[in-house]
């Protein structure tokens, strides 16, 4: 702390007047917000992680391929068939299950479906004992569009 005594003049007693000279306290500041800018960014990227990429794989459907769709009530369809009932469908997959090679199975689930509706084909698969099973979605517009 710095302390200064003025006053009019050498003969007249003159007034104490302490201030604290932050100088010093600015300049160590900067310093460390100079440093503090500087190694942030090496410390969010050090660790190397292959992110994924978007891409649009064009994709043949094979006529054995199963389509097994979801719509937004939450029904299930094998094709263009209504499946009455989850063990129902997965009887008629078990039977799919031995075949070789195995059939692909394809998801195509209404937006506006439950996620149980997917889930309970999902489980179906599972149980049945099918190995391939892809999703069918729309790509997203080009352009930033949603």
């Amino acid at each position: 702390m710095a302390m200064t005594t003025t006053g009019p003049g050498p003969s007249e007693e003159g007034e104490v007047v302490s201030a604290i000279n932050t100088t010093p306290l600015v300049d160590v500041m900067l310093v460390l917000l100079i440093i503090f800018l500087i190694t942030i960014p090496v410390v969010t990227t050090s660790i190397p992680v292959q992110l994924p990429k978007e891409r649009n794989e064009i994709r043949e459907t094979k006529p054995e391929n199963i389509i097994l769709s979801v719509d937004a009530k939450g029904g299930i369809y094998w094709n263009d068939l209504r499946m009455p009932s989850t063990s129902a469908l997965i009887e008629r997959l078990k039977k799919i299950a031995v075949l070789d090679p195995q059939p692909e199975v394809q998801i195509r689930g209404d937006g506006a479906a439950d996620y149980d509706s997917v889930g309970r084909i999902i489980y179906a698969l599972q149980r049945a004992g099918i190995a391939k099973v892809g999703f069918i979605t729309e790509p997203p517009l080009r352009g930033g569009g949603s």
